[in-house]
């Protein structure tokens, strides 16, 4: 520096600025689960099936899925998801693929598959990133035009960047693919990202029979890259109960959220915030509440201190309160559970066992369980697992989930089955399915399901509860293979003691003698009896 010249001081915290969540997020991808080429286009493909698989539900459609995938370069493939759902209106597509954390599930207290908001935008954000193409989106509405969009992320500003705004004719050479793909209405989306296409257990084929496991009254079509074509066929055309969407309970709700539900709140007394704002408070429930954190039920909600509102809250802990309703809840159920295990595993046995709903930190949940044995299953030693949560496939982070926790604390040897170190042993499937309003996942990749202590022990009943019952089949199986030995050999006999008995009697036929011999042996050891 020249002398005489003196450095202006640099005010602090003057190169900060503010970042948005799809800059933050294209800065962290892994945390969304783009880790690498092959766990990426899992996850491009679970984020999209998700939503088709959502939207079809969410009106009753009997759903169907379309997942075409195409090598385009060294690590790069192009991926279509299509679905034959209701459809989106031209406003709303651009906002769904082209902004982070826009979306109708993150603020509703309703299972879903998706639950954040950042999912399929995400994907686009990655499909960006990786190989700098925007994302193109076709959706048709019953009686309405085909949209066509293709749309990028402004990352800085978390805004979409409409690219191509046009209506095109479905079936014509402006809507590109297999026509064999195409539906009356619904969405389809492409993506070019960088990919690998892998088989095996952490593979798009593997996600879709998991899939297909769960969603037995989903058809889903997998086109994979060298023209080969896999279907999961449908096989039931019942749905799920439809989840209805509650209100947030007192005891599972965060000092935070209540202030900002008392910003937000038209109620103008604290008695009727608390009645209209959650689930299961009343009149009598509002004033006891009231009551106990010592808090006038007349006053206007917004004089509350944050003090007297974390009051509130303790107070509602110490009334008895009812549980939430469980209605917001949709499990699969036993019959569906059973007709997805038998459909794509072809197994010997299986039986399914859905527990009464739960409530844990003020959130319904709700734990299901399925087994399957022998048959077309493998014996590869040790047992299979199939990981659910809200019917999403968890493919990744199988030790650090509550389920594998969960399987390891029963004792398999009570129900004829064989362990080594806490985990059965044979040909095996164990299917768990957690269905919960908020998912507790060990990250924003939703890989696992975090371990408390509650959720653990339900899933263990359900596992002992299905394990009797699989206990009691193998038990009879085995009784059923003694007596046939038994039979077998008495049958054997039955020959050589029909000319012996007539020789010692010295009279009788001994062809007559044998029959009569097959014909006891056959009463007393019909393995069919048992």
């Amino acid at each position: 520096m020249p002398d005489g010249m003196e450095q202006e001081p640099v005010e602090e915290g003057s190169d900060h600025r503010e970042i948005s969540v799809a800059e933050f997020f294209e800065k962290n991808k892994h945390l969304l689960g783009f880790e690498n080429p092959q766990k990426s286009i899992i996850t491009v493909v679970k984020e999209a099936v998700d939503n088709s698989l959502d939207a079809c539900e969410e009106d009753s459609i009997l759903p169907e899925v379309h997942v075409l995938v195409d090598e385009i370069g060294n690590d790069k493939c192009k991926i279509e998801i299509r679905d034959n759902a209701i459809g989106l209106d031209r406003e709303t597509i651009p906002k769904v693929f082209g902004k982070l954390l826009y979306g109708s599930k993150f603020h509703k207290l309703q299972q879903s598959r998706g639950q954040q908001g950042i999912g399929i935008s995400a994907a686009a954000m990655y499909a960006q990133l990786t190989t700098g193409e925007p994302v193109t989106v076709y959706s048709k509405q019953e009686g309405e035009p085909c949209h066509k969009f293709i749309v990028k992320i402004d990352t800085e500003k978390n805004e979409p960047e409409i690219i191509e705004d046009e209506i095109v004719d479905p079936e014509s050479d402006q809507f590109p693919g297999d026509k064999d793909y195409y539906f009356d209405h619904g969405t389809s989306i492409e993506l070019d990202i960088e990919a690998k296409y892998t088989r095996g257990h952490h593979s798009v084929r593997n996600y879709l029979k998991h899939t297909a496991i769960m969603n037995p009254y989903a058809r889903v079509v997998l086109r994979e890259p060298n023209g080969n074509k896999i279907e999961y066929p449908r096989v039931s055309k019942e749905l799920p109960p439809k989840p209805k969407e509650i209100k947030p309970h007192p005891n599972g709700v965060e000092l935070g959220v209540v202030l900002r539900m008392i910003d937000n709140t038209d109620s103008r007394t604290i008695s009727s915030f608390l009645q209209n704002e959650f689930t299961r408070v009343g009149r009598t429930s509002a004033e006891e509440i009231c009551e106990e954190a010592d808090i006038d039920t007349g006053r206007r909600p917004n004089t509350l201190e944050k003090e007297e509102v974390e009051q509130l809250l303790n107070a509602a802990e110490k009334v008895k309160l009812q549980s939430p309703p469980t209605d917001c809840l949709s499990p699969a159920g036993e019959d569906l559970m059973l007709k997805g295990l038998k459909k794509e595993l072809n197994p010997e046995y299986t039986t399914a066992v859905t527990r009464k709903p739960s409530v844990y930190s003020g959130n319904p949940y709700q734990v299901e369980v399925g087994l399957a044995w022998g048959g077309d299953i493998e014996d590869e030693g040790s047992y299979n697992e199939l990981r659910y949560a809200n019917k999403v496939p968890l493919l990744y982070k199988k030790s650090a989930c509550v389920t594998t926790k969960a399987v390891e604390e029963v004792d398999w040897s009570r129900y004829n089955i064989s362990q080594s170190g806490g985990r059965p042993k044979g040909p095996l499937y164990i299917s768990i399915h957690i269905a919960s309003v908020w998912v507790p996942f060990t990250s924003e990749g939703k890989e696992a399901v975090a371990n408390y202590d509650p959720i653990r022990k339900e899933m263990k009943l359900a596992l002992q509860e299905a394990g009797r019952k699989l206990g009691k089949y193998l038990k009879r199986k085995e009784r059923k293979e003694i007596q046939e030995k038994k039979k077998r050999k008495l049958t054997s006999y039955a020959k050589e003691m029909g000319p012996a008995i007539a020789q010692l009697a010295e009279e009788g036929d001994p062809e007559e003698i044998e029959n009569q011999i097959q014909q006891m042996v056959e009463r007393d050891y019909n393995p069919e009896q048992l």
